[in-house]
Order: structure tokens, then C-alpha cells, then sequence
């Protein structure tokens, strides 16, 4: 996919987000002040998890909701996510061990992720997990067989749906597919729960939901009609955080989708959420320090500027500059100018913007710090384990 419209990010106002979030980062700094912890690094606020977490469960009443633990697999992000009595979304033995070992019990674990080997589906099964979801006719087998018992959601594959960040075609299958697996789950003697689907990531139309919940809603009556009651709903995720394109409030995608399930649902099902970047991605800020400052020519108006956090440490989600971050400058201001953003590694491919123009300090200088904000969610999950030799980006907790 191309990369995204340019858009210019200036930095000499505090943005939008660091008005709005200034408990968040205030606690942040004074964290990054006390401690120097070394660059580059992340700091998360638990206190504004725990708000995203509540203003969800007001929004969406009555919903479960499974954390999708891929966001940010912090112990104590998901040891606070216990405590307010969350569900998680996970993927593969390690998450489900992390979750169990923070307190979570089986029964609060869906193993959402379709690819699994047979092993794993026995794993999770030892383990007390019995909630799966499967979009194919091998994988549903082997979890009759590993897993005899257990509950089922269908994934369906969307078409693009005008998120960020979308999942093209590797998961889901077709609506009439779908069909024939949820009834072969209820002969393997399983139990078929219903159907799930996902949007695509950093979703900013509330009306994106809509044509799947309406696919939901026609499988949920065709089942019906051979016997086969299907009594949930999986939404999945979507639900944007905020980076420097706006997003509607939650109250119009709350609005949107219950509003979608009223109209498409004869019998209204227990609706499942599976949020992540909406959880986390607002409360993160990632602190990095400028290494160089350079031009490619006398002439260049652009100025590159290179990072000790890059595409492999931490900021993989600005591929094709999907996702634009808002930035910081802490203790320096004044005249800006553009600049193109770029990593430490030895890689052509390090690079984080350069198509979407930000404007930086004129007097930004290595050693200066730059911090990305609103980057809780996909950052120190998304590290390579040492590319180059620069290690993962750790995380700290406050």
C-alpha cells in the first residue's frame, strides 16, 4: 500500500494531545527527570490505562472485553488489566503463561489468534483455556481434537475497510464459509459462540463496523433456522488512539456500532470487544535522543535527523507512515523548519518520515531529546531482539 497523504506535523505549539493528556505527561517527565533512564526508552502511565479502561466499559455496557495483549505485553499493564477485571485476547503459549501469571484466570483467556499449531491449541487447553477462534476447516479439527469441548467464534475476512493500519486478506474466511464451519463446530462438539471480525487497526470511521455486523447478523439467522443458536458477537478491535489525525470520539463509535447490532441482530448477542491500541497507545510516551543532525546538500532546505530509536527498536508502525506520532521537543522551541526522521541502523529501510513533512526546531542539536507521545501501544512489543545490536526498547511503568 502507498504511503498515506502527506500531511506537516509542526511541533512549536504543544499539540492537541499534550493539552489533553497533561496529567499523563507531566507524570511521564517527572518520571524521566527523576530517574534519567537511558534513551531510547518507554515510559507508560497506569493511571491513564485505567481511565481508557473504564471510559470503554461505560461506553460499551454490558460488553466483554479482551485486552489484545499484543499491544503492550507489560507485566504491570496487564497485572492493572486483571485488577479492573479484564478479559485478554491472546496469541500465542507465552501470552497466555504472562496472563496466568499476573493473575488472570482461564476463563478470562481467548485464544483469538487463528494460525496455531496443534500443539499449542493442547497447551492452551492444559492450561484451562477454552475459548478459540478458528476461519478454517483444519484449524477447527484440530482444536475439536486438542481442546474437546471448548467454544468457538468464526472469524470473517472484510474487505478494506479505510483503516491505518488493515489486515488485507491472512485472517478470516468467507461469510458462507463461516456458516458451514459454526454448524461442523456444534457436530465436533464444540460450542459455536458466534462470529468475530476485525476492522483493520487505528479505525477512524465509526460506520466501519458496520457491513460486518450486518454479515454477522445474516450468519447468526441462517444458523438459527437449522438449530444452531449462536448467542455472541466479536467486534474485534480498531478503536484509534490518538496521533496528529484526529479521531472521532468514542461515544460516536459506541453509538455507531450498538446502533448496527440493534438493527442487523434479531436477538441482541452478548457483544465481545478486543481493544488494544485504544487501552494503551495514549498512555506511553517514548523518549529519544537526537544523534545527528545533518544535510544531504548546501542547498537542501531539509535537514535529516537521525534517532537512537528507529523502525527496529520501537517505531515499526511508521512503515509506509502509516501511523504519524505526534512529537515533542522538551527544551527546545522557537523557529522550526522540515526535517526528515530517521533511525540508528545500518538500514535504507530505517527511515520514519519522510513523505509527511515535520517540522522540528532549527536549533535541535544531537544529544537533544525528541519524544514521540501517544506511543503505548505496538512500539516496545513491535522490537527486533537486537538488530544491529541495538537492543529491544525497554519499558518503564510509572
Amino acid at each position: 500500500m502507498a504511503p498515506q497523504p502527506t500531511e506537516t506535523v509542526d511541533t512549536a505549539t504543544p499539540p492537541p494531545t499534550a493539552v489533553e493528556l497533561t496529567g499523563a505527561i507531566a507524570r511521564i517527565r517527572e518520571y524521566l527527570e527523576r530517574c534519567k533512564p537511558a534513551t531510547p526508552c518507554l515510559v507508560v502511565d497506569l493511571a491513564t490505562i485505567r481511565e481508557r479502561y473504564e471510559e470503554l466499559s461505560q461506553a460499551f455496557a454490558g460488553a466483554k472485553l479482551y485486552y489484545a495483549v499484543k499491544a503492550n505485553p507489560a507485566r504491570e499493564v496487564v497485572r492493572l488489566l486483571v485488577e479492573l477485571g479484564a478479559h485478554f485476547d491472546v496469541a500465542s503459549p507465552p501470552e497466555i503463561d504472562l496472563c496466568l501469571a499476573e493473575g488472570a484466570r482461564p476463563e478470562q483467556i481467548s485464544y483469538g489468534n487463528t494460525i496455531k499449531k496443534r500443539a499449542d491449541i493442547g497447551y492452551a487447553y492444559q492450561r484451562g483455556v477454552r475459548l478459540f477462534t478458528t476461519d478454517s476447516d483444519a484449524d477447527l479439527e484440530a482444536i475439536a481434537e486438542a481442546a474437546p469441548g471448548s467454544t468457538v467464534f468464526c472469524r470473517i475476512v472484510l474487505a478494506d475497510t479505510g483503516s491505518l493500519t488493515p489486515f488485507g486478506h491472512k485472517f478470516g474466511c468467507a461469510p458462507d464459509m463461516a456458516t458451514q464451519l459454526l454448524a461442523k463446530a456444534a457436530e465436533l462438539g464444540l460450542t459455536p459462540a458466534g462470529v468475530s471480525f476485525h476492522v483493520g487497526s487505528q479505525q477512524l470511521d465509526p460506520r466501519a463496523w458496520d457491513a460486518a455486523i450486518e454479515q454477522a447478523g445474516e450468519i447468526t439467522a441462517k444458523l438459527a433456522a437449522e438449530g444452531v443458536e449462536l448467542t455472541m458477537l466479536n467486534i474485534g478491535g480498531g478503536l484509534p488512539g490518538r496521533y496528529s489525525r484526529p479521531a472521532p470520539p468514542l461515544a460516536d463509535f459506541a453509538a455507531a456500532i450498538t446502533a448496527s447490532v440493534t438493527k442487523h441482530f434479531a436477538a441482541q448477542p452478548r457483544l465481545v470487544l478486543e481493544p488494544g491500541r485504544f487501552l494503551v497507545s495514549d498512555a506511553g510516551l517514548l523518549r529519544s535522543e537526537v544523534v545527528l543532525v545533518s544535510r544531504k546538500s548546501t542547498v537542501d532546505d531539509k535537514r535529516w535527523v537521525y534517532l537512537d530509536v528507529g523502525r527496529y527498536n520501537g517505531l515499526a508502525e511508521t512503515e509506509n507512515e502509516y501511523i504519524t506520532y505526534l512529537l515533542s521537543t522538551p527544551g527546545r522551541d522557537g523557529e522550526t523548519g522540515p526535517v526528515c526522521l530517521a533511525g540508528p541502523t545500518c538500514d535504507g529501510d530505517d527511515v520514519l518520515y519522510q513523505h509527511n513533512v515535520y517540522r522540528l526546531p532549527m536549533e535541535l542539536r544531537a544529544g537533544d531529546h525528541v519524544d514521540f507521545l501517544n506511543t503505548g501501544a505496538y512500539t516496545a512489543s513491535y522490537s527486533s531482539i537486537a538488530f544491529n545490536g541495538f537492543a529491544p526498547l525497554p519499558t518503564h511503568c510509572v
